[in-house]
């Protein structure tokens, strides 16, 4: 007689990727890491764009900020989009579309040429970085592997927002402003040869009707509350913004409940049900609410508290970034040698709350302590932030992996732009109250409007305003600084109270 129990099946564990994936993994950098570089490329090369193009100052602000407002806007979109059409489908077609933009871009001849570049490739944008996240997904199915790879997509996210403002200050100060758009082409193009044979194509196999009506709701939603979050530190409470905020909540909630009702959503309830993807969207946006929050003020601490150019306050500010490549596989491995990733992700928030305790400590003159504290922050939030997304990964189904990486990025949007709204609120709420009442009402605004007024004022009384100025922001900075750090220790807390049982497959 047989024993039932010699032809009971054992489930099988994950194939391992290879070379050829890890080959692809390396292809899916270079438009990852262009995109994430296209956000702060260019600070050093709108000076040069005024002086050639002429742009009034709405339309400055536009160049500046258009690809942003328009990648927030169209993640959800274009991640469900992926889903539907093909994930490698959808991110050769935004390589296309980003190098064509950006040749436009270089040799654009007026700024309305530009900012119409900046939307295209801000579009690009919003279908690269949700593609190249399920496609990590997609090839990655053992969960140590996915894991490290994660890492590696964390680090390289990371790490060019910060490699962006560098990159744009030496190709301007050697070439001209359009050489900070042509650089995305080499790699474009690499991408659209390689990408059709080394990676694999995947879509959804039973995704239903495209929802059109939750694309101009997703928008409505997204891009008034960026808007408005994104204004209120540096313009102060004013009603526009916080109307524009109201709006986006009230739109944020129609397309919650589009999404609830619709036969065919195009961000599936169902994700949420997944264990630890909730949790795991959460807890990344309060990471990239510490990591922006703190950008805030460090980027004007070395400019204008140390009086560092900007190009060697960007050259400082690469520092801190050296480390961030090692945080994320260090807390992949320590969860793959079954240290429970509740402690791993606790832990990350706790170096990020040590990071801006160390913050809390800077004088007017503390370069090295300031360069010190946004490292160890950044190394902490983006221990985080991989192992959140590998979370999140692991916990939504893989024909959902494009929905699930948009619910990230845009969580992450969200969490940057609240980061600085909160915190350098509150920064500029102590600054102003440091301002001695007699001083100008420029200076009670902006350290940059005081330290203009006190170049305006002789001898003595200039360098007194200079020096308050200095000193007053530097208080609202230990002011955010220590708000910041009760944000995280609270986020610490609670990521090990729901992470502490979550225990996610491939």
């Amino acid at each position: 007689m047989t024993n039932p129990t010699s032809t009971a099946t054992t489930p099988s564990a994950p194939p391992r990727a290879g070379r050829r994936e890890w080959t692809a993994l390396g292809v899916l950098m270079l438009p990852l890491l262009l995109v994430s570089m296209d956000v702060s490329v260019l600070y050093f090369a709108i000076p040069a764009i005024s002086a050639d193009l002429g742009p009034s100052g709405t339309q400055q602000l536009w160049i500046f900020d258009i690809y942003a407002f328009v990648l927030a806007g169209l993640l959800m979109t274009m991640g469900s989009l992926g889903d539907r059409v093909g994930r490698r489908r959808l991110l050769l077609t935004g390589a296309a579309a980003f190098g064509a933009a950006s040749l436009v871009a270089a040799y654009a001849n007026s700024a309305g040429t530009l900012i119409a570049a900046r939307a295209v490739l801000g579009i690009g944008g919003a279908t690269l970085m949700p593609s190249t996240m399920a496609l990590v997904r997609t090839m990655f199915t053992d969960p140590a592997q996915r894991a490290k790879a994660i890492g590696i997509w964390s680090g390289v996210m990371t790490g060019g927002i910060a490699l962006g403002s560098v990159l744009s200050g030496v190709l301007v100060q050697f070439f001209w402003w359009g050489s900070v758009f042509l650089v995305n082409l080499p790699a474009m193009a690499l991408l659209l040869v390689i990408g059709p044979f080394l990676l694999p194509e995947s879509r959804n196999p039973a995704p239903g009707r495209f929802d059109l009506l939750s694309v101009p709701l997703s928008m409505a939603a997204v891009l008034p509350l960026i808007y408005g979050l994104k204004e209120i530190p540096s313009e102060g409470v004013r009603p526009p913004y916080v109307v524009s905020v109201a709006v986006g909540l009230l739109f944020t909630a129609l397309f919650v409940h589009r999404q609830r009702t619709a036969a065919a959503p195009m961000i599936s309830p169902t994700l949420f049900r997944g264990r630890g993807f909730a949790p795991a969207v959460v807890l990344n946006l309060v990471s990239s609410f510490a990591l922006m929050g703190s950008a805030f003020f460090s980027t004007q601490y070395l400019q204008s508290v140390l009086g560092k150019s900007a190009m060697e306050a960007a050259l400082w500010s690469l520092l801190p970034s050296v480390p961030i490549g090692m945080a994320a596989p260090a807390a992949a491995v320590l969860v793959r040698k079954g240290v429970n990733r509740a402690y791993v992700v606790s832990a990350g928030f706790a170096v990020a709350a040590a990071g801006y305790g160390m913050l809390a400590l800077a004088g007017t003159d503390s370069l090295w302590l300031v360069l010190a504290a946004c490292g160890v922050l950044a190394c902490g939030v983006v221990v985080v932030m991989s192992q959140m997304t590998d979370l999140a990964l692991g916990a939504a189904p893989v024909e959902r992996a494009g929905a699930a990486s948009s619910l990230l990025e845009t969580g992450a949007e969200f969490g940057g732009a609240l980061g600085m709204a909160v915190l350098g609120s509150i920064g500029t709420a102590v600054y102003r109250h440091g301002i001695p009442a007699s001083a100008p009402a420029a200076a009670h605004e902006t350290l940059g409007g005081a330290l203009a007024v006190a170049g305006q004022l002789p001898g003595r009384a200039g360098d007194a305003l200079a020096a308050a100025a200095r000193t007053a922001f530097t208080s609202g900075m230990h002011g955010a600084a220590l708000a910041g750090t009760a944000v995280l220790l609270l986020a610490a807390a609670g990521a090990a109270a729901t992470l502490r049982r979550i225990r996610v497959g491939a």
